[in-house]
């Protein structure tokens, strides 16, 4: 009654307003600075002790549903002296965000929880505490920062260290993938090699089909970049053949995409090279279905660039430009930056080929900048191709080949060599344009 009344009085004197809410009504500072003078006047140790209470009434009320309040309860045990449970909490508000891909909030409340980590003394279970921020924040970080963006390594470069720190082998495995998976988009694919094969040794020891879907994917992956074909296709097919819709669709949120998805796709993109072009079209359709079924934004958005891709290869221009637009969309409203670079490449290439060659390649410039912004190195030589395919269309011969040049310098450099005889003939095509041009100019 005397809280009731205290309520009122305030309310009376327009310092709150009361919002309907079941099973009671809430009650809100109208203004966010009368908010922070009446905390201020609060002494700081009276503060710790009033957010303790706080978040124990709200464990003790909300006991049965208290998954529906770990938001709450990270933000008062991290403003109490509790920092073990402020911890607790913040990984697992973070995990809740991740599940409903509010990525944003994710990262706030994990990075919070490793801030905090600092203040706990050296023990087996502050390393246990920051192995589960680590492994939570990798994904996350993968799709707002980018796969090769130096936090995402370090994050997991750590995590590693705390494995092999705890000897915790249940937890080495969606390490050894965020690593080989930084390494990959890095374009050093050697040193992606080694932890994709360590992944598929410890999945086939264990005979777990989940990690067998994301072993055989993420090595099948790798291998393509590196120009391994058929390598390429068995494992993307090894890796959808384990699959199952329904058990694995959690994968996409533990690894960052799901793996069925990205098997698919890449397993396009070989079925293509290796001179199959209606299996290969067949295969992006169907991972983009299996995306749409996930409700996971960054697989949908990674799908939809995949089947791009395959629409590029077999000119089909306005499949291509369809898909690309909605990659687009959907990457720039969830906030995946790599997504959105490698969307305005194919956007421009798009472009140039509906005969708008000067926006088409300002795009591709765009967003080959874009994407190195994110420091991947992966799919340069690819994207080059795209952007000096662009200059021979525009007939600009002497930009194309210097373009060409660079890209096969990164061929040699990393060893991706997947576009590598299509840069060798687009070198061709531009050398035989400049031949004659010359000879053209001559007879004049």
């Amino acid at each position: 009654a005397d809280l009731y009344r205290l309520l009122a009085s305030l309310q009376h004197k327009e310092f709150l307003y009361e919002q309907p809410a079941f099973p009671e009504s809430e009650y809100i500072f109208k203004h966010a600075l009368t908010q922070d003078v009446a905390y201020g006047t609060v002494l700081q140790e009276q503060r710790k002790v009033l957010h303790e209470q706080t978040a124990q009434a709200i464990e003790a009320l909300y006991a049965i549903k208290r998954e529906d309040h770990y938001s709450e309860l990270a933000h008062h045990y991290s403003r109490s002296s509790n920092t073990e449970k402020a911890i607790t909490y913040l990984q697992l508000a973070g995990q809740q965000a991740v599940q409903r891909s509010a990525h944003v909030e994710a990262v706030t409340h994990l990075r919070r929880g490793l801030a905090l980590i600092e203040m706990l003394p050296e023990t087996p279970e502050r390393s246990q505490h920051e192995l589960a921020l680590q492994t939570t924040l990798g994904p996350v970080l993968m799709a707002t920062q980018g796969h090769a963006a130096q936090e995402t390594g370090d994050a997991y470069t750590r995590a590693a260290a705390l494995c092999q720190q705890l000897g915790a082998t249940a937890q080495l495995f969606p390490v050894l993938y965020g690593l080989r998976t930084f390494w990959s988009m890095r374009a050093e694919h050697q040193t992606a090699r080694t932890p994709g094969e360590e992944l598929l040794h410890f999945a086939e020891r264990e005979q777990a089909s989940p990690l067998l879907v994301e072993a055989h994917w993420a090595l099948g992956g790798t291998l393509l970049h590196m120009g391994e074909l058929e390598a390429a296709r068995r494992h993307c097919e090894q890796s959808v053949a384990h699959y199952d819709a329904q058990q694995h669709r959690s994968l996409a949120i533990a690894y960052g995409q799901d793996p069925a998805m990205s098997a698919l796709g890449e397993g396009a993109r070989a079925l293509w090279a290796l001179g199959y072009p209606e299996q290969a079209l067949r295969q992006s359709q169907g991972c983009v279905t299996l995306a749409r079924g996930l409700a996971h934004p960054f697989s949908l958005a990674f799908a939809l660039t995949f089947a791009t891709g395959v629409h590029r290869y077999r000119r089909e221009w306005d499949q291509a430009l369809e898909q690309t637009e909605a990659g687009i969309a959907l990457a720039t409203e969830h906030g995946f930056p790599f997504l959105v670079a490698f969307g305005t490449i194919y956007r421009g290439w798009a472009l140039v080929e509906h005969g708008h060659a000067a926006a088409g390649i300002d795009q591709i410039r765009q967003g080959i900048t874009a994407m190195r912004d994110t420091e991947t190195e992966l799919f340069q030589p690819f994207f080059l191709g795209l952007l000096a395919e662009a200059y021979q269309k525009d007939r600009q011969v002497d930009e194309g080949l210097t373009t060409v040049a660079e890209a096969l310098l990164l061929v040699e450099k990393n060893g991706e060599r997947f576009y590598e005889a299509e840069l060798y003939r687009l070198k061709g095509e531009l050398l035989l344009l400049k031949a004659r041009e010359q000879a053209g100019g001559n007879s004049c």
